[in-house]
């Protein structure tokens, strides 16, 4: 189902691309990226590894693996309304229901054998132990080895060292499942690449942040935390180039994302992936543009081609999601600041310690610079208990009170 899936949508896409090429887009290039990425997981073909959020995906790139974290999947049978039947079968498997969705979804997919079998796993303690626990299910599913990246909370030379040699481990973990050492000239390339990528990115967030903004909700949605499975890869830095391009010229003849934008809105953390009026409502309806996501940020140095490991370890380290909470609500403030942002939305994903139990604290920490939040409790997976109704009127509300301020 997912291979045919994959293979179609790479099909569709570069078709309407090479028929009516002035259609190009940064979405649709992003677009077709992740559904080759999909379609190669897919392919039987490829030597697969199933992953945590902060693995260094450009490491594994030059090593010939195809890599992707697990929540990817979740997603992409959301965006199809298709997670209901995984998630139905993890809990009659014994998963709790108030569990994260992501996970459930995931694990019912291995269930039903949706999932490509991996030729290994690497976990990662950040970002949640959720993650951490569905990847050892997923192991002990697939009866394959796994290997643990245990991410340090704190940024110290100590735990960025720790976490280097823990990551030249997994380099070893990985020839050794392939047979094959790491090519360094390989490894030089990625590494790269990867820096092109970044700094790349570092200019479409600057764009990003002018008044009027060329971005909006759909062109950004889940970018920052997406792209990364893309570092080391010339796809990662064609996909960041157009995006720079596209804003740079929106940018100079004063083209916004939306609409006659009234209010700049900030979204904390995950999208709600299965198919909703939210962001159309917020945009079409309200001009209310959604400049950018939590992760939209760069919280890394460029990393020595010549000493990768440490700038890789000080990458996983940043990311806003490890570490104290108020590390993250710094994060927010500043985002917060330089994208000028009126009101930030924050779907409380059912489930999960990073949205739903963080959601006073960050409420409290963007109050503090006068932005106001608005929670919503939705499973960004599972759309049966979807209340559309309910949430409309919150957001019409919020939507108000940011009109009056």
């Amino acid at each position: 189902m997912m291979k045919q899936y994959f293979e179609e949508l790479v099909s569709g896409i570069e078709t309407k691309l090479r028929e009516e090429p002035e259609s190009i887009s940064p979405r649709k290039v992003y677009a077709l990226e992740v559904a080759k990425l999909g379609a190669r997981l897919y392919s039987g073909k490829e030597r697969i590894s199933w992953c945590g959020i902060a693995v260094p995906f450009d490491l594994l790139s030059a090593m010939g693996i195809t890599s992707c974290f697990v929540e990817f999947i979740g997603a992409m049978l959301a965006s199809n309304n298709l997670a209901g039947d995984f998630i139905e079968a993890s809990e009659h498997a014994g998963f709790g229901g108030d569990t994260c969705g992501y996970h459930r979804s995931v694990m019912g997919a291995a269930f039903k054998d949706i999932m490509p079998v991996p030729d290994f796993l690497i976990g990662t303690s950040c970002p949640c132990s959720g993650g951490l626990a569905i990847m050892e299910n997923l192991a002990q599913h697939f009866k394959k080895d796994m290997f643990v990246l245990n991410i340090p909370q704190e940024e110290s030379e100590r735990s960025i060292v720790y976490l280097a040699e823990q990551i030249k481990k997994m380099v070893k973990f990985v020839s050794d499942h392939t047979g094959e050492p790491l090519d360094e000239d390989r490894l030089r390339n990625s590494i790269e690449l990867t820096n092109q990528a970044r700094e790349l990115m570092l200019e479409i967030y600057g764009y990003a942040q002018q008044v009027p903004s060329p971005a909006n909700g759909r062109i950004m949605g889940n970018l920052g935390i997406v792209i990364p499975l893309l570092f080391g890869t010339e796809a990662g830095v064609e996909i960041c180039r157009i995006y720079r391009d596209t804003f740079a010229k929106m940018v100079e003849n004063k083209i916004s994302g939306v609409h006659n934008e009234k209010l700049r809105i900030l979204w904390i953390q995950n999208r709600i992936q299965f198919k909703n009026p939210i962001v159309e409502m917020l945009e079409k309806e309200y001009g209310a543009a959604i400049v950018s996501d939590e992760l939209n940020s760069v919280t890394w140095d460029p990393i020595d081609p010549d000493d990768p490991y440490i700038g890789m370890a000080r990458r996983a380290i940043s990311i806003p999601f490890n570490g104290p909470i108020k590390n993250r609500i710094k994060l927010l403030q500043n985002l917060a600041r330089d994208y000028k942002i009126d009101g930030a939305v924050n779907p409380c994903n059912w489930g999960c310690r990073q949205g739903a139990g963080a959601r006073g604290l960050i409420g409290e920490g963007l109050k503090e610079i006068g932005v106001p939040v608005l929670n919503l409790e939705v499973d960004c997976v599972d759309s049966r208990n979807f209340a559309e109704g309910q949430l409309r009127t919150r957001v019409e509300a919020f939507i108000e009170m940011l009109s009056n301020q």
